[in-house]
């Protein structure tokens, strides 16, 4: 394997450990007591340090190793955490974030970080410990001699290591402190250390080395090390095992009860001791969750037990260049079968058509399995923002809470890759128009904390995707007024406008209703950015706001924009496709049937009224009129909450088709999304109902 793909993982593995410490440390500032979200984010802090020295990238390394040493005190209880050290672990992974961007980018991952590093030494040399009694050696002493044994009190237990070896002991495993020394005249004493490791890792698990396996690793000891571990083998086994490593001088091997390590527990909890860079590198020590160390003891300690069945992960990263490839191809197989379909239709040869048949279902099989492979989970766009909100309701001094749901909700590749931007600004824009201050929600009589709902769902061939909060709502007043201003609108427009309808003006081009420009909602731009990129992917966005009690922002997307259902029809000699998507129905409709309005085509449909299109005019049909027919064919279709029929010539039938662009040399054609290729051959181009509905 080249160092290119080696690059590759590191930047993959890298963007997972970064999400992951953004995540926990998130959860850490809402629950600051909890010792288990610690050990996790050390964990992907000392993978991630441990990724970067390997690929040597040492910026990267060395700013992780310093917040390490900030998390190290924090997992042993000899440091609390407060808004100070949030804020500036917080500004430690956003470097580190721009960091791996660099790298992304082709750069050596440098930066300046000697402010960030300078308030992590501030944090690590204040007198954070002073209050702590510093009785741990004494008491660990006497612990060590409860079980006649002379166990280090330098070397002390946290709550997550102490819960692995209690569990092993009341599982009746053996649990050893092992003191070794090695002989002063040796050449090579990581060597014998690495064989020392080995030979425990063969026998059982290691929990605790003192100094840390990194450091023995790379000769930073003197002669002598300690470890805690689990062994399957007797104390007396253990010990002549160790002897006889060579260049071995002593090995003092301790058997541990619950009572003894109930005490180095609680000492450890009472101690300030000094700080080391712990955490075992993968060569020697291999890290684990308490439950994998006790599954694992009581396995090897009772064999005839059955083993519960591991949770593998049976997943592999695949280049997203490849599934576009594999979509591309299966693409042409979908066009070369419609086109087997038409030609066993005209032929009529039983065989011809059973084969076509089969080909057929297994076609759809492997279509529906190609379309489940580029689906991604939101939550790979949405687990950015719970970081967002944080900062950005700290920076206004607000309160906010931001509540997710359904974030395993999948859509295409394509459209998860276009859609974060937007959502970012729905979310600025909630959180600096939306949610009031503290003061102002107070007064109104709401709750100090106000809070944004993040929601995506299902729902038939589409995806939904809802921002709403419950903040200020819509001043329909002061947008028309702006809109007014701005000539978005006339005033006698303005009078004629429902409140769904005043709503949108929002989204319109360089519409703001903000007192100030800020950094937060889009220095003014507005909305028109949101929309415009929404409905580019075949999506649309609606408002529901109640001014004083919030406003919802709805996202509609399609599931996928490779390969969609459609109904081809025919204007004289050319054809066309809808999506399915955007049908509501179809239908005939009489010529006396046409009503007028202002100049304008309109008809009756389900007790309302909606315009009708001439499909012919808006494309220059150059073989097809409608005025000339007594009666024609219609598809009603929708935009939103908005309906439109569409007068057609004939209808050909439903089919599946593939979407194709139309190239960087066709672009910003009216009403036309894309095109397809047929069965007989023929380029068919697929109509855009948005754009036929204002």
């Amino acid at each position: 394997m080249d160092m290119n793909a080696y690059l590759s993982m590191f930047i993959d593995e890298s963007n997972d450990h970064l999400q992951s410490l953004n995540e926990n440390l998130l959860r850490l500032e809402s629950e600051p007591e909890e010792l288990s979200i610690v050990q996790n984010i050390f964990r992907s802090a000392h993978t991630l340090k441990g990724m970067s020295a390997t690929m040597g990238f040492e910026d990267l390394a060395a700013l992780t190793h310093e917040m390490e040493n900030v998390l190290d005190l924090v997992r042993n209880n000899k440091l609390k955490m407060d808004s100070f050290i949030f804020d500036t672990l917080f500004k430690g992974l956003d470097a580190l974030e721009a960091m791996v961007q660099d790298i992304v980018g082709g750069g050596t991952g440098k930066a300046d970080v000697t402010s960030i590093v300078a308030s992590l030494q501030t944090i690590l040399k204040s007198d954070y410990s002073a209050s702590h009694a510093s009785a741990a050696p004494t008491v660990a002493a006497n612990a060590a001699g409860a079980s006649s044994s002379s166990v280090s009190g330098a070397m002390l237990l946290d709550e997550f290591q102490s819960s692995i070896l209690l569990q092993s002991i009341e599982s009746g495993h053996y649990v050893y402190h092992i003191q070794i020394a090695i002989r002063d005249n040796c050449m090579l004493k990581a060597v014998r250390a690495y064989m020392v490791f080995d030979l425990l890792e063969r026998n059982g698990e290691v929990i605790k080395s003192d100094p840390p396996a990194q450091d023995i690793e790379q000769e930073k000891f003197d002669f002598s090390f300690t470890v805690f571990t689990i062994s399957q083998l007797t104390q007396e086994d253990l010990q002549s095992q160790l002897l006889n490593i060579s260049e071995i001088e002593t090995a003092t091997v301790t058997l541990l009860d619950a009572e003894s390590l109930a005490v180095l527990s609680q000492s450890t909890a009472a101690a300030a001791v000094e700080v080391v860079d712990a955490a075992p590198a993968p060569p020697i020590v291999k890290e684990q969750s308490a439950q994998e160390a006790a599954g694992k003891g009581q396995a090897q300690a009772a064999p005839a037990a059955p083993a519960a069945p591991a949770n593998v992960a049976r997943t592999i990263r695949v280049d997203i260049e490849r599934l576009d490839t594999l979509m591309n191809l299966f693409s042409e197989l979908l066009i070369d079968r419609v086109r087997l379909e038409q030609l066993s239709s005209e032929i009529k040869r039983n065989d011809l058509t059973e084969t076509v048949e089969h080909m057929t279902r297994v076609s759809s099989d492997l279509q529906s399995i190609v379309l489940k492979l580029r689906m991604v989970p939101v939550d790979s766009v949405f687990n950015r923002f719970p970081r967002m909100i944080r900062d950005l309701a700290k920076s206004l001094d607000k309160k906010i809470d931001l509540v997710i749901t359904g974030a395993d909700t999948e859509l295409d590749r394509t459209v998860i890759d276009e859609i974060g931007d937007p959502l970012v600004h729905l979310l600025r824009n909630s959180v600096d128009h939306g949610i009031e201050t503290v003061e102002e929600r107070v007064a109104a009589g709401k709750s100090e904390t106000g809070t944004i709902y993040l929601r995506a769902f299902h729902s038939g061939n589409h995806v939904f995707i809802e921002v709403e909060e419950d903040g200020r709502g819509i001043h329909h007043e002061r947008v028309l007024k702006t809109a007014i201003k701005n000539g978005v609108v006339t005033e006698e427009q303005a009078k004629l406008l429902s409140p769904d309808e005043i709503n949108m003006l929002i989204f319109a081009a360089g519409f703001s209703t903000a007192d100030k420009i800020s950094d937060i909602s889009g220095r003014g731009v507005g909305l028109d950015v949101v929309r415009s990129k929404i409905t580019s992917l075949g999506g649309n966005v609606t408002i529901d706001s109640a001014f004083g009690r919030g406003t919802k922002f709805s996202v509609q997307l399609p599931l996928t924009l490779s390969i969609i259902s459609a109904m081809l029809i025919k204007l004289g000699s050319e054809k066309y496709a809808i999506p399915l998507s955007s049908i509501v129905e179809t239908g005939i409709i009489s010529k006396e049937n046409i009503l007028h309005v202002h100049g304008n085509k309109m008809i009756e449909f389900r007790n309302t009224i909606i315009p009708l299109v001439s499909l012919s005019k808006v494309l220059d049909s150059p073989d097809f009129d409608e005025n000339q027919e007594q009666e024609t064919e219609i598809v009603v279709v929708r935009k939103g909450e908005k309906w439109a029929a569409v007068m057609v010539d004939e209808f050909i039938g439903q089919s599946e088709i593939v979407l194709k662009s139309l190239g960087k040399y066709l672009t910003n054609v009216e009403a036309i999304s894309g095109a397809t290729i047929l069965g007989d051959g023929y380029v068919a181009l697929i109509i855009d109902p948005n754009a036929l509905i204002k």
